[in-house]
């Protein structure tokens, strides 16, 4: 049997660093996609070949652990560990990738990678039957991510990868487990979302400031007698003395009452007040969590000055992509305007992608193998 199955990138709306701290956070599944060919084989053997990387890498089976790995192959071969470890029939198989969701661009590259092998082993039982299904193998791409690749994430990525929707955000509550679509729909009112990639790549895994980001907001909990900041307030942030501490508290605590802001905008279809949260969150994760980088504040500013509604760093920051609400009369100029603006600044063109909410994984097509075997993915 030869499967093959994709999964997509995200972008997160609003929500940033919420996840490991039990928040919430509102991402939606894109339109660009990683593709996977998968075909099972009698030895315990893996063969993983990448059509970017333009490698292939070989294991055994009984190799794989945790840190045996730290190249582009720790991906997909961290998801078919995680998914043995969970009871999952993992045999032998030659894994043929292509991605169109832009490595260290901050759009989840490497969770669309990893759901796209985990759907396409769940193929070889049949596909993905039910939402429990997805959530189990979320949950093990998250932990190939965390303890195979070594990259501090908290599940954002992965949920989303496995339970987007086309014309959907998905709201995830990290406190209590919940999942709930939310209508998103901006080309419905003459708008487009554009992310723009600066072209500073980001790697969570070996990315200092993002962990230091999670040891921070760990501290500010601990300070206020919290397991985490889920539920902190605004008043409480002044039982925690440290004023580092207490600005990461601050991106945390007011980044959830935004959510609560665009989810009532979208209700009430106001995206100048969407708009407006999105700043708002960028300047948050500029000043209170040091999570920006000069390209990025680059991006969104000149995206502002050129008709934006709103703009904002995505995927955690230290690089990667902005994300620009944009009325779509307007879109050509706002492309425009941060072209020339890292012109300006001696910096490399920026990527442009206008992305729409997409539909998550899935098997794509399931056939029985022949003689020449499956070809690199379409």
């Amino acid at each position: 049997m030869v499967i093959e199955a994709s999964a997509p990138g995200r972008v997160n709306l609003i929500g940033e660093h919420t996840d490991y701290n039990g928040g919430r956070c509102l991402p939606f599944a894109i339109d660009l996609r990683t593709t996977v060919v998968l075909r099972p084989r009698p030895s315990p053997r893996v063969t993983v070949r990448s059509v970017q990387a333009g490698a292939a890498v070989t294991v055994e089976f009984g190799d794989l652990r945790p840190g045996v790995r730290r190249d582009w192959s720790a991906h997909p071969l961290g998801v078919l560990w995680a998914l043995a470890e969970d009871g999952w029939p993992v045999p032998g198989m030659d894994v043929a990738i292509d991605g169109a969701v832009p490595p260290g661009a901050g759009l989840a590259s490497s969770a669309a990678l990893g759901c796209a092998v985990a759907t396409a082993v769940a193929g070889l039982r049949g596909g993905l039957v039910d939402d429990a299904t997805r959530d189990r193998l979320a949950a093990a791409c998250h932990r190939a991510e965390t303890e195979f690749v070594g990259a501090p994430t908290g599940g954002m990525d992965q949920a989303v990868a496995m339970r987007g929707s086309a014309g959907h955000a998905l709201l995830l509550d990290f406190g209590d487990g919940s999942r709930r679509s939310v209508p998103l729909a901006p080309a419905d009112a003459g708008l487009t979302l554009q992310v723009i990639d600066t072209g500073h790549a980001h790697d969570l895994a070996t990315e200092e400031g993002y962990a230091d980001r999670r040891r921070e907001c760990a501290a500010a909990a601990d300070a206020l007698g919290r397991p985490q900041l889920r539920g902190a307030t605004a008043a409480d942030l002044a039982d925690i003395a440290d004023p580092v501490l207490r600005a990461r508290a601050r991106h945390v605590v007011t980044e959830e009452e935004r959510v609560d802001a665009v989810l009532v905008a979208l209700e009430d279809a106001d995206w100048t007040a969407v708009g407006a949260a999105l700043t708002a969150s960028h300047r948050s994760l500029r000043d209170d969590f040091a999570a920006s980088t000069s390209a990025l504040d680059l991006a969104v500013d000149s995206a502002l000055t050129a008709g934006a509604l709103g703009a904002r760093l995505v995927g955690g920051g230290f690089g990667g992509s902005a994300v620009a609400l944009t009325p779509r009369d307007r879109a050509a100029d706002v492309r425009d305007a941060v072209d020339a603006a890292f012109a300006a600044a001696d910096l490399p063109p920026p990527g442009h992608h206008e992305v729409t909410p997409a539909a998550g994984a899935s098997v794509t097509s399931a056939q029985r193998w022949t003689a020449r075997g499956p070809g690199a993915p379409r």
